[in-house]
This record gives C-alpha cells, structure tokens and sequence, in this order.
C-alpha cells in the first residue's frame, strides 16, 4: 500500500521548488509527482524539504546516550548524524561503540558511526582502552561501520608513522572515507596530510585556511558548538565552495540541543542571505554523497526522510519523517525506549587539598590563556609566584589553578595554571576530558578543588561545583560522560551548573565545554594532560617555568 504526501517539494538536487506529492511505499519514494496550481496560498504553505544532517558529531558531548540525544533532535528536523564514538571508545574500548550502536537501534534516527582511529589521542595521556590496528581493520569491516573517524594525531599522518598508515590503509581496503582533524594545517604539511587520503576537516578556524583545504580537494565541515563556534568565519565558504561544505556541530552540549541543532545553522545561513538550495545541499544531499549514506533528498527511490514547515525562511520543523514514518509532528516525538545500560569505568580514589599544594618560584611561568568560543589556546609566559605555595588564583593576574587526574588508576594530580575563567571562589570539575575523559578541575583555591574533584569520583563520573558548602552535581553514570535523563532534564541541571560557576566569576558562556578541552593534546598550543604540560606545537611536555 503507498501513501500520499501533498505540499511545495524543495529539490536541491534539481533545484526546483513546485508543487507536488511524494508517493511512499514501504518506508522509500516510489514516485514525486506534480500539482498544478500557485506555490503557496499564505497561511497553507505545507512546504516538504530533506532532512538534515549532522556531518560531524560526538553524541557523548550531549551528555546523552544516543536515544535520549534522538528524542532532542528529531524536533529539529535531523534525520540522521555522522558520529565519531571516540570518546566513549576512550573509555570503554569496543564495549563502548556497541553500546553506543545498541542505543541508537532503538531510536528512528539514522545514526551512522565510524571507527575512532585515535583511541588514545596521543601517547601522552592516559586513556581506558587502546584500539590497534587489528581493531580498527575489525571495526572497518563491519556493515554498521560507515568510516574511518578523524585521523587525529596529525603529525604521525605527516611523518608516515607506520601504524598510522596502517589505519588508514585499512578504510581505503574497506571503501570507507577517512575524516581528518587538522587546525590550523597550512602549506606543504596540509598537502601531505591529504595525499595520505584525508577527506574532511571540521577543525578549521580561519577563513584563508578553509579556502586552501577546500581548493586542496579537502571536504569541509563548517562547525558550530558549544565550544568552538566557527560558522559565522568560515560562512563565505558555502558559495564558494558548494559542492564540498557540510555542516556540524562537533559537540553539542544539552541546553545548547534544546534550542536547536543543524537547522539553526541553515536558518543562519539564509537570513545571512545564502541562496536556499546551497544551504539545503550541505545539510543533507553533500554528507550523503560523501559518506554513502542511506537518507532521502526526495528522489524517487529515497528513503522517505524529510521535515515538513510552514516556511522557507526561516525553516520552522513542524514534522520529522524517516522511513516514511511521522516521528515528529505537534511538538511530540513518537515514543521509543531509552537504554538503562551504565557501563564504565572509574577507579580514581578521593584526594586531598595538600596533594594540589605546589611551590612557585619568582619566575617566569607558562600560562594556558583560553578564549572564549574557541578550543584552541595560547601560551602565555609571565611572573606569578612568589617563591612560597601559589594559592589556586593569582589575584592580580586572575590566574586560575588546572587540574587533571588520572581516572583509571591511582595517580598524582598533573597541576598547570590557566588564564580565562576568572573564578574568584570556588571550583568545576568534570570527568569529561577530551579525548582520555580523566577528570579536569579548576578553581580558586585549593580545598574546593580537591572537593570538587572527588564529588565527580564519588558519582564516578559526572559535572560539579564546589563552593564552600555550595555544592552540585550532574551524574553521568554512562562511561563517566552520559546521564540516563532526557535532554530537558541534563539541560536543566547543566545550565543550574552553568549558572552557579557564573557567581563564582565566570564569564565563559560554556565553562565546561572550555574546561573539558584543556586536556586535549592534538589541539594548539597549550594543553594539560594527567602526564603533565604539554606543547602541541612542538608535540612534547613541557616545564611549567620556561
């Protein structure tokens, strides 16, 4: 039996807009056929667009497990996401890729995972699983593995590092594109990252080098998060280059999901006046084509994804359909179960204030500076000790103590100082760290962080504040890093967290997307691992006093 779906069709592919009816069967388009009369009669406009697509994602930065995060998304009009399982693959190894598979099967969302290529990052951290060669060639044969997820130890790719190449060797075998993370990598160095067979890039910041990688034959992913906001420079890009920009978001966090997802960057780009089938093409036909995905762009013989609204500027989601099924429509999302699943791992112990005492001489020190709306860093090296202990804050510098301890196993806390959060009292902790997740803190003095820090190991996982005896936390039972509520309840709780580092002295409108960055090495200039300080410029720890 086939069912009828009347309205204004919006064909990117053909870039025509008219109106029609797409005929389903069985969960396809078997026929789009044509009406005759105006485009819109005002109030009746009942226009049919694709779904739209997150061409790069962590679902773990949600804070959700892939059913919850489905139940947010789909009111937005996304049908399906490109997801690097990197982060709890950090954690939990292959156990965590198929929780994260299993979840998701239980959701209508067209989740579509690859095979985390660094696990772990770097060999300068220390993470909860180690996936070699063998394992990614594992993963890469599988049907439920779509690709080779970003290739993010850069200088390996550069230097032909030999189980580097392996990797990379294994997706081409398999017919399975390779995503790429290259900030900032320009010139002679970005030529051979490519010629390795790198397809994407979501990591680029600036303008001039997005051109490059995209004149380069790179396939850009021009990303808005919560942390790294980069649509609005890399923007010029999408007209450029048509046929090879994508839109992501990396990590999104839950307050931030609840507001919108890749619909709010297509919305963007046509108020900023972006022509609509440009816009449309690199939110669903471009990851498509890239990734051999199975969505519909309204062909005949798609599968039957789209969104149905009421405008084409803005574009308001007032229905999901995937597989030729309604999952959205009258702001309620049809019902589907939730995994109550908890695997992790954490066997940090408490610690005290003494262990996060450290003696600064009247010297120059390095200085992690963070921006806001960035991941990347700086250095900055100036004087802020006095010779005795260095309390967590330099008052006149506004100098904040970092902190980062091992999670998996017993182990002194690695200390550096940063720039950028501003707390005047109190501390945040969290174990979300990209990518090993050990727990990162900072605060203003010593005895909130230590406390903040073993609340989040006494939930073993989860995001806190500490001041005096103010104290909050949102437990993430999921690998330290997923809560098993729904969107609107972790974004409540989130946002109450976001509110109480505020009246601390933060004016960060992410501070825990900030802080979870800071331990991630692959990411310029300054980082702090659980192994100590680390330069990613020159890809090597470094003394806190030059």
């Amino acid at each position: 039996m086939t069912r009828k779906i009347d309205g204004i069709i919006v064909d990117c592919v053909s870039r025509e807009i008219f109106p029609g009816f797409l005929e389903l069967k069985q969960g396809r388009i078997v026929r789009v056929g044509r009406n005759s009369g105006e485009l819109c009669q005002h109030t009746q406009c009942r226009y049919i667009l694709p779904g739209f697509t997150d061409a790069h994602i962590h679902i773990e930065s949600s804070m959700l497990s892939p059913s919850s995060f489905a139940q947010a998304a789909l009111r937005h009009g996304t049908i399906a996401t490109v997801s690097d399982p990197h982060e709890i693959a950090n954690v939990i190894g292959i156990r965590g890729i198929d929780y994260m598979l299993e979840s998701a099967a239980q959701t209508p969302l067209k989740f579509h995972f690859g095979a985390p290529s660094c696990v772990p990052a770097t060999p300068f951290e220390t993470a909860g699983a180690e996936l070699g060669v063998r394992d990614i060639t594992e993963l890469l044969n599988r049907s439920d593995i779509k690709f080779l997820a970003e290739m993010m130890n850069y200088p390996c790719v550069i230097q032909r590092n030999s189980q580097v190449m392996e990797k990379i060797s294994s997706a081409k075998v398999a017919g399975k594109p390779i995503d790429g993370h290259a900030p900032g990598l320009r010139g002679e160095e970005l030529d051979r990252y490519i010629e390795a067979g790198i397809s994407t890039d979501h990591e680029t910041t600036e303008l001039e080098e997005g051109r490059e990688k995209l004149r380069k034959g790179l396939h850009l992913q021009l990303r808005e998060g919560s942390a790294a906001r980069n649509f609005d420079e890399l923007f010029p890009c999408l007209s450029e280059y048509p046929e090879k920009c994508m839109l992501c978001s990396d990590d999104l966090h839950p307050d931030d999901l609840m507001k919108g997802h890749i619909n709010l960057l297509v919305n963007r780009a046509l108020e900023r006046g972006a022509e609509l089938f440009t816009v449309l093409r690199a939110a669903s036909w471009n990851p498509r084509q890239h990734y051999g995905l199975d969505t519909g762009t309204l062909q005949i013989g798609d599968a039957a994804d789209f969104i149905i609204s009421s405008s084409l500027n803005p574009i308001t989601v007032e229905e999901t359909w995937i597989d030729g099924k309604c999952v959205f429509k009258n702001n309620q999302v049809i019902d589907f179960e939730q995994s109550k699943e908890t695997p992790n791992q954490f066997n940090a112990t408490p610690i005290n204030a003494a262990s996060l005492k450290l003696a600064i001489p009247k010297q120059q020190t390095r200085i992690i500076e963070v921006t806001a709306g960035q991941i990347v860093t700086k250095e900055s090296i100036e004087t802020i000790g006095s010779g005795e202990e260095t309390p967590a804050k330099h008052t006149a510098t506004s100098v904040n103590k970092l902190v980062v301890l091992n999670r998996y196993k017993k182990a002194e806390p690695a200390i550096a100082f940063v720039r950028g959060f501003n707390l005047q009292r109190g501390a945040i902790a969290s174990s979300i760290a990209h990518d090993s997740h050990n727990i990162i803190a900072v605060g203003s003095n010593d005895s909130d962080l230590a406390a903040a820090i073993n609340m989040v190991v006494e939930e073993k996982g989860g995001v806190a504040v500490c001041n005096g005896n103010q104290r909050e936390i949102l437990s993430l039972p999921v690998a330290g890093l997923m809560s098993l509520e729904g969107c609107r309840e972790v974004a409540r709780k989130y946002q109450e967290l976001n509110s109480m580092s505020r009246t601390l002295g933060s004016k960060l409108p992410a501070p825990f997307m900030t802080l979870s960055f800071l331990a991630l090495p692959v990411i310029p200039e300054l980082r702090l691992t659980d192994k100590g300080l680390f330069d990613s410029r020159l890809f090597r720890f470094v003394n806190y006093m030059p």
